[in-house]
């Protein structure tokens, strides 16, 4: 059997190209049947914003799994498993739900419920946590009541976080994106460094979770033309959750040879194994900081728990200066090195060099969160390739003769270029919308955005 390092290539590919290809008629339908709901005090976004974009999501998910079936090096794990079916299963329950409450604003009671009954279903069909490994002691069977329960258990904190962390545009996406790049690592290694094909189902999940995110990025990076919503949030986070349980429950811990020696180098040597039940934590390890802070903050203001505020991690690095992108990356860059780093961790869990480099790169982290003010801009033979954000401002006369700009040109800015945390005394207020067939994230109903910015309108205003 060889590496089927191009049939995943080609699943990951086929995956994020469905995706991508049904946003757009997802996105007209949403807005056809009135999936937008009303602004909230607390939404970052000024713009009604159509949702249910894990209906695209679904779909690059039911792509990747019949491609995968067809092709020769992927087809065996659809022979000899049940848990591509058990994945489907559970997805399909979840996600309908997702899109009842992204129509209709289902109890939060219910929800949980379904995500109950989903990973149930996914319990029935064989997708369940088996045994635990335990350093010193070995591999402990579960009883078939502790391995629902666990399972359950993980799959509805998965689902969760992934839903809490759904407050930017293209956040969610993105860090689910990175913790599946490196839970693939992970799982390859465990494939072809250990030689354990148990691990190739959860390979193909977080290859498939890959392309869903990265198809479905484009259409929800700021300023986003549409949501995933609960549809795309809690199937995402069930995809991940499934791989977790996929690897954890069928990779006995004996067949990797790591319990021999003493016991402080099995303890060591056990760290490849938790790997599977850490990196969902990955995802939750911001959010669950967020959230406690939340809490003491609403509590010690005298307020309820759960009561709704700006106040979150995201909202708090917009009012420092920070940009709506660039609050975004900040964000990706600590999840990735949080997985990346665990993954780095269990490979040499005894090297030196990856703590100095988990500490270097904490340093460089902090040092972004420093420099709200900076903004960077590209070269001008790159100027093509960038969004407008970062290229340099030119005057009129200087655009049409190609000449370069006036030394204080990059540094002007007209009052529709405020930064995210300057805004103007006439911003201060949000202003009600109105949702017609235009006006939706400046683009129409049934076109796409208009391809003149807001200041070449004011200058041929002039």
């Amino acid at each position: 059997m060889g590496q089927p390092v191009r049939d995943y290539l080609l699943t990951l590919c086929v995956t994020a190209a469905v995706t991508y290809l049904l946003t757009g008629p997802v996105r007209k339908f949403a807005i056809a049947i009135g999936a937008m709901p009303a602004i909230r005090a607390r939404d970052v976004h000024r713009e009604p914003t159509p949702r249910l974009g894990g209906i695209a999501m679904f779909g690059g998910l039911c792509a990747g799994l019949i491609v995968a079936a067809h092709l020769h090096n992927l087809d065996w794990v659809f022979q000899l498993s049940t848990e591509p079916r058990a994945l489907l299963s559970g997805a399909a329950l979840i996600w309908l739900i997702g899109v009842l409450d992204d129509k209709f604003e289902i109890d939060a009671l219910i929800k949980l419920g379904g995500q109950m009954i989903a990973a149930a279903v996914m319990v029935i069909q064989g997708l369940t946590i088996l045994w635990l490994p335990i350093p010193g002691v070995g591999t402990v069977a579960l009883t078939q009541w502790q391995g629902t329960l666990l399972t359950v258990a993980l799959v509805v904190i998965t689902i969760n976080a992934v839903n809490f962390v759904d407050g930017l545009d293209g956040l969610a996406a993105g860090m689910v994106c990175i913790a599946a790049a490196a839970f693939f690592l992970y799982t390859y290694r465990l494939w072809y460094g250990h030689m354990i094909e148990a691990a190739a189902p959860a390979a193909l999940f977080t290859v498939i979770l890959m392309g869903m995110c990265l198809g479905f990025l484009p259409h929800n990076m700021h300023p986003a033309r549409i949501f995933m919503g609960d549809s795309g949030s809690m199937l995402i986070g069930l995809v991940l959750a499934a791989g977790a349980i996929s690897v954890t429950g069928r990779v006995d811990p004996d067949t990797m040879r790591l319990f021999a020696g003493s016991e402080r180098e099995a303890t060591h040597a056990m760290l490849p194994v938790f790997i599977p039940l850490l990196l969902p934590l990955t995802i939750i390890a911001i959010p669950a900081a967020d959230l406690v802070l939340a809490i003491v903050r609403r509590t010690w203001n005298g307020q309820s728990p759960f009561a709704a505020d700006r106040g979150h991690l995201h909202h708090r690095l917009l009012e420092i200066g920070h940009s709506h992108s660039r609050a975004v990356l900040i964000m990706y860059f600590w999840s990735a090195l949080i997985a990346f780093g665990a993954v780095g961790y269990s490979v040499h869990s005894t090297s030196l060099w990856i703590v100095l480099v988990i500490m270097g790169m904490s340093a460089l982290g902090l040092v972004l969160l420093l420099l709200p003010r900076f903004t960077p801009r590209a070269p001008y033979w790159a100027e093509r390739f960038v969004p407008p954000r970062y290229r340099r401002i030119r005057d009129k006369g200087e655009a049409a003769e190609g000449t370069a700009p006036s030394p204080g040109a990059g540094a002007q800015q007209g009052p529709l270029e405020a930064p995210m945390g300057q805004k103007g005394p006439e911003s201060q207020e949000r202003t009600p919308v109105v949702v017609g067939v235009s006006g939706v994230n400046g683009a129409t109903a049934i076109g796409p955005r208009s391809r003149f910015s807001d200041r070449d309108r004011a200058e041929s205003a002039r």
